[in-house]
């Protein structure tokens, strides 16, 4: 657990996302430049705010287009933050569809890592008269200025959020963002493997996630499963439930699993979590080599499956890993 005191200078890496972008003729597109906006609106700020460093990430991305390469490339960055030794801490600027998954991913990968991040964007460019992106981007340099963030959180709209439990919720407005109220589970053994340290790379991992729907076919899920994955996360109804009675689906996934795909259930429900004894339904779902995830969200646990099987654990390793609490 890393101290909590206030930052006195913080490292910006700008990623791209809706704060930076610009009108193009299809709509709105990333932009580079950020810097000297960035310091033209923060020059007047009445309140104090921590001194920074900016950097770029090259090129700066629609976050919808986000990819394990991109994480690689955040992640790379922030190894450099901390061992440069010329921050205390960090602000990453995000576009708002994919941050949850960014912070999520983040707060697996910087296990131990000594300075605090916040990731904040904005739903309206920072060019926009009525743009929620500088009240956003003090609100987290204060945060980070006060000594409030211990690790890994989101910044949006007035608020700190857990990056486990933080989500989308709203595709328009300012407060974009909630919390979702996700039951916390027990905590994982101590210690960790020592692959999960934060100086750690990681590489890409062939992963998907497919809601259970009524009606759905079986050779849908063998298409998916047949599409050279390594894991695929099932989003379960209720507590794990799923449609057991069609054996074609328990064979493609028990064939899956033989295979040596790292198949893991979560809820669909908001405030879900995977109780693989509840129903009798569930049963020969999980008999068939489904590893519960507990609560943790799409987000927690698609960037969960991500840190363990990059960072090289085999799937039953990370199959253990899933349902229990960590970071």
């Amino acid at each position: 657990m890393i101290s909590v005191s206030p930052a006195r200078c913080v490292q910006v890496l700008y990623t791209g996302g809706t704060i930076g972008m610009v009108r193009g003729p299809h709509g709105l597109r990333p932009a580079s430049d950020f810097a000297a906006r960035m310091a033209a609106a923060l020059q007047n700020h009445p309140r104090p705010l921590p001194a920074y460093r900016f950097t770029e990430l090259a090129p700066p991305i629609d976050s919808a287009t986000l990819t394990h390469a991109h994480w690689q490339q955040m992640h790379a960055a922030l190894i450099d933050a901390a061992e440069s030794g010329a921050c205390d801490a960090v602000l990453l600027l995000h576009g708002t569809d994919t941050l949850a998954y960014t912070a999520a991913a983040l707060a697996h990968l910087l296990v131990d890592y000594p300075l605090p991040v916040v990731l904040t964007g904005a739903i309206h460019p920072a060019d926009f008269p009525t743009s929620d992106a500088w009240p956003n981007v003090c609100g987290a340099l204060a945060a980070l200025g006060a000594g409030s963030v211990r690790s890994v959180a989101v910044h949006f709209h007035g608020q700190l959020f857990d990056p486990l439990r933080v989500t989308k919720w709203r595709s328009h407005t300012a407060d974009a963002f909630i919390a979702l109220p996700r039951p916390r589970t027990e905590d994982a053994p101590a210690p960790l493997p020592a692959c999960l340290h934060w100086r750690t790379p990681r590489r890409s991992v062939a992963l998907a996630a497919l809601p259970f729907v009524p009606g759905l076919r079986a050779d849908t899920l063998c298409a998916v499963l047949d599409s050279g994955l390594e894991a695929l996360l099932l989003e379960c109804y209720g507590t794990g439930t799923a449609p057991t009675d069609n054996p074609d689906i328990l064979a493609a996934l028990r064939a899956a699993h033989e295979r040596g795909v790292l198949l893991a259930a979560i809820s669909q429900c908001p405030a879900g979590a995977v109780q693989p004894d509840v129903y009798a339904v569930s049963h020969a779902l999980f008999a068939s080599g489904v590893c519960p995830a507990g609560a943790l969200s799409r987000e927690a646990a698609l960037a969960r499956i991500y840190a363990l099987l990059g960072a090289g654990l085999s799937r039953d390793e990370a199959a253990a890993l899933l349902p229990v609490q960590w970071p």
